[in-house]
Parts: C-alpha cells; structure tokens; sequence
C-alpha cells in the first residue's frame, strides 16, 4: 500500500508539472485573444458611437439647410449643402446633392439641375438612387426639353420589370403629350392605368390626363362595350316597345267607339217564352205623325 502511494503521488506530480509547462506556452495566446476579443468590441463600440453622433450632426445640418431653402434663402441653403456634401457622414452627402440639384431647379435653373441630376446618375452605385436622379431629371425636361430627352433618360426604366415603370411610363405620356403624339400618349397612361401594382395617386393622375385629352379633342372618347352609341340604344329601345307593347295598351277609343260597332243579330236558334219575352219596342213614327194608343 505504501508502495502504491508513492507511485501515485509521483504521477499526480508528473501531471502537473507537464499542465504547468502546457500553460506556460499557451498563457500569452489565450491572454492575447482575450484582450484582443475586448479591443475589438470597445472599438467597435467607439465606432458605432462615433458614427451615430456624426450622423446626427449631418442630420442638423441637412435640415438646417432645407429650413433656410423653405425661407428662400437659397445662397445660405447652397452653402450649407456644400458643406454638407463635402464633410457628411453616411448617405447624407449624397441626400445634400440631391437636395443641391433641386435648388437649382427652384431657382430656375433648370439645366444645371438637369446636370446635376445626370452627374449624380452617373456617379452612384446603388441602381435605384441612379433611377431616382434620372427620373428627377427627367421630370425637368418633360417642360424644358424634347421627348427624346426624356426618353433617352428613362426609356430604360419604362421596362415591364422595373419598379419605377409607372412614373417612368407617365413621364414619357407627358412629353409624348407636349410632342403632339397624342395616340402615342395615350398608349403610355392606359399602360399605367392596366397595372395592376399602380397606386391610387398615379392613377388618379393619369386618369385625368386622359379625361383632359378626351375633353379638347386630342383623342377620341371610348365607345361603349357594346359598340352601339347612346342614341342608338334608346332607339331600340323604343322600337322594341312598339313592337312587343300588347294590344290592351293601344288607343282605347278605336275599340269602344258606337259608330264603327255593330250590334249582332238575335240568334235564330234561341227561342224565348213569349210571357217572358218583352214587347217589342215600336219604330219611332214619321214625322208628322201621331202615336196610337195602345189596346187594352
């Protein structure tokens, strides 16, 4: 038994001194790790803190500036947008161009927005900001432009698969409209009428687009489904009450009247008792004659 002890304790022995060189190698990895798992996350805190307060402030000043366009002061505005657009954090230095493009237009300066707008189109990598600033382009163009200004801008877009069809598709009705082509026009707002994805706002839009058309005479008016005009189906209407009214709903006069009846004559089957048979009335005297009286 003693034996047994000694041999275990110098196994437990071994066991530890071979655990405490194990760890001496290792230490500094796992030490190392740790604190490189609690730098990471304290950076990555920092960052995300920084972020969000530099957003923030981009934030004030986006709406700093659109304040100072709503009170027309459009020199302060641009500046601010400027600025905006050469220190802002995240998407706004790109929202501050869009918003600089729109200021020119309000100025009235329609084709440095027009430019502006395509510079913006041709510098973004995000499909649908790219759409968006040629849509905005193009809706200058609708009234400064020609048709295939417009189209050359968002013909592609018009496309059966693209979500901004149905604003691409009225924008070219409306230059289509401009440029004379008004059965062309009409093709472009009945094919954003037909969507079945159109929302309230663009249908009621080119609703009256059309209904303005048909009212001037640019286009003529829809026949009804039946292809009969108004006129004509009152007219058959009438005509079919003329032909089918019975007979009870004619003239009442022509039946009724004494002088076109004739009384039939007493059937000469019938025979009736003489007791219970009525004299028979005297024809009336001649004139200038007298009655007799009658027999007892």
């Amino acid at each position: 038994m003693a034996e047994d002890n000694i041999f275990r304790e110098v196994d437990e022995e071994l066991r530890s001194d071979r655990m405490r060189a194990l760890w001496r190698r290792i230490a500094p990895f796992v030490i190392g790790a740790a604190v490189a798992i609690v730098a990471i996350v304290a950076v990555n805190e920092g960052w995300a803190w920084y972020s969000n307060s530099k957003s923030a402030q981009s934030s004030q000043e986006l709406y700093a500036a659109l304040d100072s366009a709503n009170k027309d002061d459009l020199p302060a505005a641009q500046a601010e947008l400027d600025t905006l657009a050469a220190n802002g954090s995240g998407g706004y230095p790109v929202l501050a161009e869009f918003a600089k493009a729109s200021l020119l237009a309000k100025s009235g300066d329609s084709a440095g927005a027009v430019a502006a707008y395509d510079t913006l189109a041709n510098d973004q990598s995000n499909v649908r900001l790219r759409e968006l600033a040629l849509l905005q382009a193009a809706s200058i163009l609708v009234d400064t432009g020609t048709l295939a200004d417009v189209e050359t801008r968002v013909g592609s877009i018009a496309t059966d698969d693209n979500p901004m069809r149905r604003v691409a598709r009225e924008l070219i009705g409306l230059a289509q409209f401009k440029a004379g082509d008004n059965e062309a026009a009409k093709a472009s707002f009945e094919a954003v009428l037909n969507d079945p994805l159109a929302q309230d706002g663009i249908r009621n839009r080119v609703a009256y687009y059309l209904a303005a058309m048909t009212s001037n005479g640019a286009i003529a008016p829809e026949a009804p489904a039946d292809a009969s005009t108004a006129a004509d189906a009152v007219d058959s209407i009438i005509q079919g009450d003329e032909v089918t009214a019975p007979a009870s709903d004619a003239a009442p006069a022509e039946a009724t009247t004494p002088a076109e009846t004739t009384t039939p004559d007493a059937p000469a089957t019938t025979t009736t008792p003489a007791a219970e048979t009525p004299a028979a009335e005297p024809a009336a005297p001649a004139a200038g004659t007298t009655t007799p009286p009658a027999t007892q």
